[in-house]
């Protein structure tokens, strides 16, 4: 997970964890970046507004890479910024701060 905010961070990685999913926290794409990237069958939660490297830069990394993993945005920003950074990308699945757990859950593998 590429999330800033701790406790946006913090609520997700718990109910994640109560759903039996393993959390890798990141705030910011330049400690994300320096690990080894993630499998094809991984998650990859992005917030947009990352301090450093935007999260938009960090979704088209992602999508580079071979057996790129499923990424779910997550934001609060406008429909404008949402737009900017993810130009030219092709669909994403964008879950919007406040957060609705169910459509998080929905872009989830099953455990």
């Amino acid at each position: 997970m590429l999330e800033d905010d701790g406790g946006v961070s913090d609520s997700l990685g718990l109910a994640l964890n109560n759903l039996g999913h393993e959390v890798v926290f990141h705030r910011t794409a330049e400690s994300f970046f320096s690990q080894s990237p993630p499998a094809a069958s991984d998650v990859v939660l992005v917030d947009l507004s990352l301090p450093g490297i935007p999260g938009g830069q960090a979704v088209r990394w992602l999508q580079r890479l071979a057996g790129p993993p499923r990424v779910v945005v997550v934001t609060g920003q406008s429909q404008t910024v949402i737009d900017h950074q993810l130009r030219g990308l092709g669909p994403l699945m964008v879950v919007r701060k406040p957060l609705d757990f169910a459509a998080l859950v929905a872009a989830l593998p099953d455990v």
